[in-house]
C-alpha cells in the first residue's frame, strides 16, 4: 500500500549576486543532517510538513496579503481547503525555525527586523522555544504583536514524492526575496550548513558531484538559472500555472531512474531518497 504523502511548503529564498559586477541572483542551499530520515546529507530549500497550528480555525487572523479564500483558489489541488492557508503559514514558519528569517510586518505595516543585538537575542530565544516545543510559532506572533506577511511568499511548483516510497510529501514551492535586514543562521540539528549560490553555479557542483540534491531542486535550479533578477522570478511565478509533478522511479539495467510525467528519463541522476532498511 502506498503512503499518503504529507502536505508539506518549501520556500526558496532569493537575493541579488553580492559581486556588483555580475547580473544574477542568489538561491539558499540549506545541508540536511546525515541523521535525517528523508534525503539526508543533501541540499535543500528551507521546508517542512504542515502542523495542525497552520490551518487551524482563526489562523488568519495572524496573516495579511492572502486570506483563505484567495490561498484556495491558487491551491484548488489542496488535500484538504482549510489547509490551502496553512501552505503559507508553514512555508513561513519553518523557514523561521530553520533558518532564523522571518517574513511578517507589524500592525502599522512595517516589516518586522532581526537586526539589532537585542532583536536577534529576542527572536533566537523565541527560535529556541518553537523549535523545542516549549512555544507555539503562533504564541509568538501573538506575544509581539505581529503578522505573516504571506503576500511575500509567490506560488512556484508543486512537487509529489514519488509512489512506493516510505517518506512522501506533497509539496508546495514558494520563492520570496530574503529581508535585507536579516542573516540566515541554520539550526545546527535538522541543518548543518548553508550556502548561498548562483543557480548555475549550484547545478554545476551537482554535475561535479560536489553537491548532492533531488530532482525538485534540480529542476528548480535549472528553471530559476533562466532569469538575472528576482524581480523576474516573482514576476514569472506571479504568471504561472503550477500543475502537480509526480515522478515515478522504474528500474532500467539493473538501475534506479527517475522519470517524470513527460516521460523525461534521468539516468544520469538516481533519485536519492530514503528506503526502507530491509535488515532491521
Amino acid at each position: 500500500m502506498n503512503a499518503v504523502p504529507a502536505d508539506a511548503s518549501t520556500v526558496v529564498l532569493l537575493r541579488p549576486c553580492r559581486v556588483k559586477s555580475i547580473q544574477d541572483i542568489e538561491v539558499l542551499l540549506v545541508l540536511r543532517n546525515r541523521q535525517s530520515s528523508f534525503v539526508p546529507g543533501y541540499h535543500v530549500f528551507p521546508g517542512g510538513s504542515l502542523d495542525p497550528e497552520d490551518y487551524q480555525s482563526g489562523v488568519e487572523r495572524f496573516v495579511r496579503g492572502i486570506d483563505r479564500q484567495q490561498a484556495t483558489r491558487v491551491l484548488p489541488d489542496m488535500s484538504s481547503p482549510e489547509k490551502a492557508l496553512g501552505a503559507w503559514v508553514a512555508g513561513i514558519r519553518e523557514m523561521f525555525e530553520e533558518v532564523g528569517i522571518l517574513i511578517a510586518r507589524k500592525k502599522d505595516g512595517t516589516p518586522v527586523t532581526i537586526g539589532t543585538p537585542e532583536e536577534r537575542q529576542r527572536f533566537d530565544r523565541y527560535r529556541q522555544l518553537v523549535n523545542k516545543g516549549e512555544m507555539k510559532f503562533l504564541q509568538m506572533l501573538e506575544a509581539e504583536n505581529i503578522l505573516l506577511s504571506g503576500d511575500r511568499l509567490h506560488y512556484f511548483s508543486h512537487w509529489i514524492t514519488p509512489e512506493f516510497l516510505p517518506l512522501r510529501y506533497d509539496v508546495r514551492f514558494f520563492v520570496t526575496l530574503v529581508p535585507a535586514e536579516q542573516s540566515v543562521v541554520h539550526d545546527g540539528v535538522e541543518l548543518t550548513d548553508h550556502i548561498w549560490i548562483r543557480p548555475s553555479l549550484a547545478l554545476a557542483d551537482y554535475e561535479a558531484g560536489r553537491l548532492g540534491m533531488v530532482l525538485p531542486q534540480i529542476i528548480t535550479l535549472e528553471e530559476l538559472s533562466r532569469f538575472k533578477t528576482v524581480e523576474e522570478v516573482i514576476a514569472s511565478a506571479r504568471m504561472r500555472h503550477v500543475p502537480a509533478t509526480l515522478t515515478k522511479i522504474v528500474q532500467i539495467d539493473g538501475k534506479d531512474v527517475e522519470v517524470m510525467p513527460d516521460g523525461t528519463l534521468f539516468e544520469n541522476r538516481p533519485p536519492v531518497y530514503s528506503w526502507p532498511d530491509e535488515n532491521k
